[in-house]
């Protein structure tokens, strides 16, 4: 883990997309936070320990999704397929499709990770999930303020991790999509997917695939926008937390009351054509028992000092 010093900082940004603003200042305590996204070879040794069972890998309750389609009733997930023609860019059920027996083990549905796998970041991932890998290691997920504070890395205000170009001196930061999305890539261009965590460069703070690769899960419900900036320097938030989850329930599905909280990071998927969410102010809603192949986590650690933070991380990397 990596010690973050606590501070304050602008969050949000209101250059992109309106869920992201108004630009607010925020303080923050000092954390720990896991270098990288939670892979497949900890994920693994979480589930010989404890014998979890993820959602994505249990028969879902009818009665929690009326008027679901009884064929997506199943233990499975969502995967994405790249289209093998041009279509309408708008209906991204082109791509997304329910696969049934997906879940973290088999991302896609078909094949079971390979040892090559095994440092890619953990996917379909449900929160509850996350939360009870965080509770076994001794940690937490993190807030959004945390987040976005840990993935910025230091550099106040840039719009992405590293300052303002996406690709200083032709160079890639990150894992995001390489080619015309959301077709598969064109010979040269990088094969979609996840990467090895670690394979980009890290932030300010040593973070790595704080931008790119995976969608992470905060620990705070969805909001469709921040709150104002405080009117005084006295009134700035400290360590602001968003626990209401009733706030939360997606009004465009009256009938589905699962709430949402906030991912952070955007993924392998997100293209400059597209989707432009691979920068720390980005986020976006999910709803807590949805799992894709483009979702995994991190955690934190809230200790009181470094050395009692240190002798936790010691204690994870034991498990």
């Amino acid at each position: 883990m990596v010690w973050i010093e606590g501070g304050s900082f602008l969050m949000g940004s209101e250059d992109f997309y309106p869920e992201e603003g108004p630009v607010h200042r925020v303080r923050v305590d000092g954390f720990f936070m896991d270098a990288t996204p939670v892979t497949n070879r900890d994920f693994s040794r979480f589930v010989a320990d404890t014998g979890h069972v993820t959602v994505a890998e249990q028969t879902p309750d009818p009665s929690v999704y009326p008027g679901a389609d009884p064929a997506i009733l199943q233990p499975g997930s969502l995967v994405f397929r790249a289209p093998r023609r041009s279509g309408d860019m708008r209906f991204w059920g082109d791509w997304w499709h329910f696969a049934a027996g997906a879940c973290w083990h088999r991302p896609d549905g078909i094949s079971s990770l390979t040892e090559a796998m095994m440092n890619h970041p953990v996917v379909q991932i449900c929160h509850a999930d996350a939360t009870a890998y965080a509770r076994w290691a001794g940690k937490a997920l993190p807030s959004e303020a945390e987040w976005e504070f840990a993935a910025r890395g230091g550099v106040e205000g840039a719009t992405f991790a590293w300052g303002e170009e996406l690709e200083p001196d032709g160079r890639r930061m990150a894992n995001i999509w390489n080619g015309d999305f959301p077709m598969a890539n064109l010979p040269g261009k990088a094969e979609f997917g996840t990467t090895p965590v670690g394979a980009f460069p890290a932030n300010g703070y040593g973070l790595s695939d704080m931008i790119g690769n995976v969608w992470e899960w905060t620990d705070d419900y969805w909001t469709d926008r921040h709150p104002d900036d405080a009117a005084k320097p006295c009134c700035v938030p400290s360590n602001p937390r968003v626990a209401i989850a009733e706030q939360s329930y997606d009004p465009r599905q009256p009938a589905i009351r699962i709430p949402r909280k906030v991912l952070k990071g955007g993924s392998h998927l997100c293209a400059p054509t597209y989707c432009r969410r691979y920068r720390p102010a980005a986020r976006h809603p999910e709803m807590i028992d949805s799992a894709t192949t483009h979702i995994g986590f991190r955690c934190v650690s809230r200790q009181a000092d470094k050395s009692r933070g240190e002798q936790c991380a010691v204690g994870s990397e034991r498990q």
